[in-house]
């Protein structure tokens, strides 16, 4: 009989390089997972370069090629598909960036990038969206908060370029960098004096904020300054519906990652509690998933917190929020009719931290499924696996085919 429906759960940034602190196993390596051992038990496994071997994938390319669509064709930049996820309706041509809430000291330096990995900056956003005037430049715009310390910029309006670089310095102790055009175009040139009067108009708003003055008197860091980076104009996406003859749905907590679904047309399934960090309420999510699949022939299901824990250089929290996550994936152990798909959208060693170009471990298991000799699913094991070396992109297919929707090639 074959199988009806698609899961795919991505563990965003699960793959890791040897490690000291953990005797030089992987934090997924020195997991306990039972359960995503059966999985790999039970069907077949590989290693994937989810963009290519060499390139080290953002999230937002890495999500667009499982997603089966190649990010070459398709991708303008990170910041639109944040802004999807955060709310704001993309129109085509709009400009939209990523933004962090993030601190400067009394010097001007940026002391924390994340403002202490601050949440609940709606009542930030909504006053920068109040106190700030672009209307000399014939702009306006959206500033939407979105999980933690991250939020959304979308502009609109006539002769705005993408073509501008970052204030974000990428590392502390150094001021934000002004916003300079990345070509001599004039659209390019106006994008970056917006987006430097946007940031200078939204300082003093946020140096007097009451939010901040309380998480002063707590000695917390405040949220005084906005970092913009991932500039991109809004595209046009093929239906996910049109594409592949299935109806979607994501599950994630990550804005990015909704995002990305609402502009492909995956149906969003907001989950009370889920944060995006180790603190998730991931048994809500996978009751989530389950009641999604009863009404959807594919459903994404993104759980972020260990990249967090890469990013931070936290490998035995990285291995402990894995044991979490296996805990809480037990119940798909039984999903009829159901594919099922395992994999990261990228390694996020917690000796780099950041995402790098090794490949991720991915396993399916369903109906159809050739099942090899790996009972374990880890860096090291999946890397003997059947599927052997693939990309990205070639995962959809593989599901698809298993599902019968697979389209033939030729007479």
């Amino acid at each position: 009989m074959t199988a009806q429906r698609i899961l795919l759960i991505v563990l965003d940034g699960i793959g890791d390089r040897p490690h000291p602190a953990l005797g030089g196993a992987t934090p997924l390596s020195a997991a306990r997972t039972p359960v995503l051992d059966r999985l790999a038990r039970e069907g077949v496994t590989g290693i994937m370069d989810t963009i290519a071997p060499g390139i080290r994938p953002g999230s937002d390319t890495s999500h667009l090629a499982l997603l089966g669509y190649p990010p070459e064709g398709c991708y303008t930049g990170r910041g639109p598909l944040e802004a999807e996820g955060n709310g704001v309706r993309m129109r085509p041509g709009m400009v939209g960036f990523r933004a962090n809430y993030a601190t400067l000291d009394p010097d001007g330096l940026v002391v924390d990038r994340r403002a202490g990995r601050i949440h609940g900056t709606e009542p930030l956003s909504k006053a920068i969206e109040e106190g700030v005037d672009l209307s000399s430049f014939g702009v306006t715009f959206r500033f939407v908060s979105g999980v933690g310390h991250r939020a959304a910029l979308a502009l609109d309006g006539e002769g705005l370029g993408d073509g501008v670089g970052s204030n974000d310095p990428k590392h502390e102790g150094v001021p934000p960098t002004p916003f300079e055009p990345a070509t001599d175009r004039a659209e390019d040139a106006k994008t970056a004096a917006v987006l430097n009067e946007l940031v200078r108009q939204a300082r003093p708003i946020l140096f007097d904020h009451p939010l901040n003055r309380e998480r002063l008197a707590q000695g917390l860091p405040p949220a005084n300054e906005v970092l913009l980076r991932g500039a991109g104009r809004m595209g046009d996406f093929q239906p996910f519906a049109e594409r592949y003859g299935l109806t979607g749905a994501v599950v994630a907590a990550a804005t990015l990652i909704t995002g990305i679904g609402k502009v492909v047309g995956l149906e969003t399934v907001r989950v009370e509690g889920a944060t995006g960090s180790i603190d998730s309420n991931l048994e809500g999510k996978v009751r989530a998933v389950t009641d999604a699949l009863e009404t959807h022939g594919f459903v994404l299901l993104n759980i972020k917190g260990a990249d967090e824990s890469g990013h931070d250089g936290r490998a035995e929290q990285k291995r402990d929020f894995i044991e979490r996550i296996d805990g809480a994936l037990a119940s798909f152990l039984d999903l009829p009719g159901t594919v099922i798909a395992v994999c990261a959208d990228h390694s996020t060693p917690c000796s780099v931290m950041d995402h790098s170009a090794d490949p991720v471990p991915v396993l399916i298991r369903g109906e159809g499924v050739r099942p090899d000799r790996v009972d374990r699913f880890d860096e090291f094991r999946c890397a003997e696996g059947g599927l052997h070396r693939i990309r990205g992109r070639d995962l959809l297919p593989t599901l698809l085919d298993l599902i019968g929707k697979a389209h033939k090639y030729g007479a």
